[in-house]
């Protein structure tokens, strides 16, 4: 009774104090860290660092839980995957997948997204969502593509903060998974190779910014290795860098099973929790404490990590919300709204679209994927939606009682079929890729080693183009797809990527112009697999080199079939007048660019505004333009706003390894301005000094 007793009036020493200065608070919350872990047994410690139940949820179970201390008033952890939506609750909103979100290029959007989710599983009871998968897409190969947000670390970066802080308006993130995580049919036993500036420079500053800028409560490790130390006892990554580096006063937890490998080299090197039960951990980590190979010191960091978020978060306190949250009609409308910005406009040749019931009065709806579900990978990131609206059951809900609709749900059509086709004003072909075809490895599809569609659904896309020249194509699917020569064959193409429950909506509002298209590709499209760095998910030893994406095909003067960046609209824009605050700038100065952008068409729209800078003379590689910033800006038509870009100078800097320290360059940039990486058609000359030792954080 007594402990108990001490244990509330330090969490009401905490509550006290909660209104006061940030400084205040965290040092009486830090008070009641001690005080509490002061008071908690051996085993009492031991036991909060690993999950508790099975490897696999039981029937009717929500979430995987890690034991608190229940007389000391500390809750357990309760956890949920969350990529695309609260993945283990029956309902919950299934919002278009994380590479769908990235081509919104819209960070203040993403941040609703990651609210909405978090909103809904603190109403579920949950408290910790394993999300965001921030991992860089070195080749869209990799089968969980869908998950991430693209291929650019500075996009990554901006898109991951947003859905961290989003959702830790009501529960903690947990970005995933740290680091260098991109294969997956090797992904438990791959050792990945990789210098330390491309590791500093590439693969980590997402997890950076989602650490220090958005401040995550929560890290998860990666299964794979890097540089011959599993990333879950990894002490470079979790003690020097993460821990040391970074000042991170969170935990980190492992990925599920397999993302532990041993109980020394995992605790003393940094991992906190291993999940999501205890293999390596609980009555084999007492033991190891007990007879001194590990510290109890270790334990009381780790406990300490965990139990300082509890008090952040107050999850000792309910949270005031219910069910109604959960899939909510203003959840379900926000999934809508993201599934139209991050639908992406690839070709639309003689302006086919939109279409309109007047010059379209009969539509042909063709393809197996027309009226199936298919809101992503059944792997981990896999929902529970009640509902998913199709693309045939939006057209028709939508507009058909403006329009006759002709079904054809298949992908082999036969001289019936065709004529069907031929007859109609246009044919919508909805075809791409499924759960069947890319996904988590072990239990999902694994690995995509073919970039182009099946043979019998490029043959669907050629025979309805062969009888019908209004052909248009909605194509699904988690990266980037090759099209060989069928893309001359069509007159549209509208990349939807997995658009969520509300999907089939979106396509409709998209394709007879109630919305605008307005996504950009987060993502290079290339016209071959041989534009890009080499994919092995076979070898257990693989080499990460400092280039991919745009930047590897700029490297070798490639001409991809859609550049990163790309994305058409319904209306046009100009983009003018490129001034700096600055052209001369030096380490710690923020030059801030602007433009005028004009909608100089006839329909309100979107355009993102992307700021790239290059190298010239650089003593060690780099790219020919890197993304720096980027800003989306709606505007009606006629309508001029003028659009301002930070650029913070340091992070122009490179990472000099015989130094350990980042060195800005003393060098002329040329910072160029447009709407992709291959068109950008303003540019400003910076000249920057040199200085060594600079800091990015």
């Amino acid at each position: 009774m007594k402990i108990r007793t001490l244990a509330l009036l330090a969490l009401c020493l905490l509550v006290a104090c909660s209104d006061g200065n940030d400084d205040s608070r965290g040092t009486n919350i830090e008070q009641s860290v001690r005080a509490l872990v002061a008071q908690m047994t051996l085993e009492d410690k031991i036991a909060q660092m690993a999950g508790e139940g099975s490897v696999l949820l039981p029937e009717g179970e929500q979430f995987w839980t890690v034991p608190g201390v229940e007389r000391l008033g500390l809750p357990p952890f309760k956890m949920a995957d969350g990529p695309r939506g609260v993945g283990t609750v029956e309902g919950a909103t299934t919002f278009p997948v994380g590479m769908a979100r990235g081509a919104t290029w819209d960070p203040q959007l993403e941040q609703r997204v990651g609210a909405a989710i978090g909103r809904e599983l603190r109403a579920a009871g949950g408290n910790v969502l394993l999300a965001p998968t921030i991992n860089n897409l070195r080749h869209p190969s990799w089968g969980r593509s869908q998950e991430t947000y693209g291929e650019d670390v500075h996009h990554l970066a901006r898109m991951a903060v947003a859905f961290v802080r989003g959702v830790q308006e009501y529960a903690l993130a947990n970005p995933k998974h740290y680091a260098a995580n991109s294969i997956e049919d090797t992904r438990f036993q791959v050792n990945v190779t990789i210098d330390e500036r491309t590791l500093r420079e590439v693969y980590l500053p997402q997890f950076r910014a989602a650490v220090i800028e958005g401040k995550a409560a929560s890290l998860m490790s990666a299964y794979n290795s890097v540089n011959a130390q599993f990333c879950g006892e990894n002490e470079q990554l979790l003690r020097q860098i993460l821990k040391t580096d970074w000042g991170f006063d969170g935990f980190v937890l492992s990925d599920w099973v397999l993302g532990t490998q041993s109980t020394l080299g995992s605790a003393l090197n940094g991992l906190d929790l291993e999940m999501p039960v205890a293999r390596f951990y609980g009555d084999n980590l007492l033991a190891a404490v007990t007879d001194g190979r590990v510290p109890e010191s270790v334990i009381d960091e780790a406990v300490s990590r965990m139990v300082r978020k509890k008090l952040e978060f107050g999850l000792d306190r309910p949270s005031g919300l219910d069910v109604s949250e959960i899939g909510s009609k203003a959840h379900l409308a926000l999934a809508r709204d993201v599934a139209v910005n991050g639908s992406v406009l690839l070709q639309n040749n003689g302006g086919v679209l939109p279409l309109s019931a007047s010059a379209h009065p009969r539509i042909v709806v063709a393809g197996a994927l027309a009226d199936m579900p298919n809101t992503g990978d059944s792997g981990s990131s896999d929902t529970r939606p009640t509902f998913v609206v199709t693309p045939l059951q939006g057209i028709e809900e939508l507009f058909g009682d403006m329009v006759t609709i002709d079904h054809i749900g298949k992908d082999v059509l036969n001289p019936a079929d065709l004529a069907r086709v031929q007859a109609a004003d246009a044919v919508i072909v909805v075809t791409g890729l499924t759960a069947a075809d890319e996904g988590e490895g072990l239990i999902g599809a694994g690995d995509r080693l073919e970039l182009g569609l099946s043979a019998q659904r490029t043959q669907l896309i050629r025979d309805a183009a062969a009888v019908n020249d209004r052909t248009i194509v909605v194509l699904e699917g988690g990266g980037a797809i090759t099209m060989g020569d069928w893309l001359a064959d069509i007159e549209a193409l509208l990349m939807v990527w997995y658009p969520g429950q509300m999907g089939g909506y979106a396509i409709a509002d998209l394709l007879f112009g109630e919305a605008n298209p307005s996504g950009k590709l987060p993502i290079t499209f290339p016209a071959s697999l041989e534009q890009l760095p080499p994919f092995d998910n076979e070898s257990l030893e693989v080499t990460y080199q400092y280039f991919h994406g745009y930047r590897y095909v700029d490297r070798n003067d490639s001409t991809p079939e859609f550049p990163f960046g790309f994305g058409l609209s319904y209306t046009s824009f100009a983009i003018e007048r490129l001034r700096a605050s600055q052209i001369q700038a030096g380490a710690g100065d923020v030059v801030r660019f602007s433009v005028d952008v004009k909608n100089t068409g006839t329909r309100a729209g979107a355009e993102v505004v992307q700021l790239y800078v290059n190298y010239p003379g650089s003593v060690v590689p780099r790219a020919e333009r890197e993304l720096m910033g980027f800003a989306r800006v709606f505007l009606e038509p006629g309508e001029t706003q003028t659009v301002e870009i930070p650029l913070a100078v340091n992070r122009l800097a490179y990472y000099d390894v015989t130094q350990g320290a980042w060195v800005l360059e003393g060098l002329q940039h040329e910072v160029r301005l447009g709407t992709s990486s291959r068109d950008l058609p303003l540019s400003i000359m910076l000249s920057v000094a040199a200085q060594q030792d600079v800091s990015v954080e």
